[in-house]
């Protein structure tokens, strides 16, 4: 059954899996280097500020409406990108009832995969799956930067331990890492959109993708070693 699966839908899952282990091998490559310099990507350096701005608000005693305007502006974010991951939820599930009118005018341009509903249906689900996932991270975001306004103003010198700066700041990151993970998601979803016309579109889309995350990633004014992407 399986080699009859690989022989009818070949190109299509090899293009997916080149897919996910490049992706993949980004991130692990971008996690060692992260390893070794914690300021090679933005991300790092936002875990340090963050971690800094949580210790300054709370240690100053008076910067309350700062930190609620902050915090505010933080949670404007993901409150858009999650409304967002719903709309595109509902607008790819409206595709899953025209798969008939569409197929013939999206597979003209597919001249190396199966065209088969049985396979476009798999590509909406997975479709689907990635912003259902992107939707879940950012409201975890949302969830987490609505705890910190309550921690953050509980003064120092109560000397609460789970409410410690250094406790509020492991909240306040992982916010912004459910933020990331929301913000991968939504990445990811422009190969699997284009896995829609064709496999040799989803793997030109990934390694198009692939630099374009690398100068988002790095951090500005960072001068490029030898041996990097």
């Amino acid at each position: 059954m399986s080699s009859s699966w690989l022989q009818f839908f070949g190109n299509d899952l090899y293009a997916l899996l080149i897919s996910v282990i490049a992706l993949l091998a980004y991130h692990l490559y971008l996690r060692e280097r992260l390893r070794r310099d914690p300021t090679y990507t933005i991300h790092g350096v936002n875990v340090l500020a963050r971690t800094a701005w949580v210790g300054h608000v709370m240690q100053a005693g008076n910067r309350d409406i700062l930190a609620v305007q902050t915090l505010r502006n933080a949670i404007m974010g993901p409150v858009f990108l999650a409304s967002t991951a719903a709309l595109l939820m509902v607008g790819t599930l409206t595709l899953t009832g025209q798969i008939d009118k569409l197929g013939a005018t999206w597979h003209e341009l597919n001249l190396f995969g199966t065209i088969s509903t049985l396979l476009w249906q798999g590509k909406i689900i997975m479709l689907l799956l990635d912003f259902m996932v992107a939707f879940f991270a950012f409201t975890q975001s949302i969830r987490l930067f609505i705890h910190v306004g309550f921690m953050i103003n509980v003064p120092v010198a109560l000397d609460h331990g789970p409410l410690a700066p250094a406790q509020v700041a492991l909240h306040l990151n992982r916010a912004g890492s459910f933020h990331s993970i929301g913000m991968r998601a939504y990445y990811f979803a422009v190969p699997l959109t284009f896995w829609l016309f064709g496999p040799h579109f989803m793997l030109l889309a990934t390694f198009g993708l692939i630099p374009a995350l690398y100068m988002v990633d790095r951090t500005p004014g960072q001068v490029p070693e030898r041996g990097d992407l």
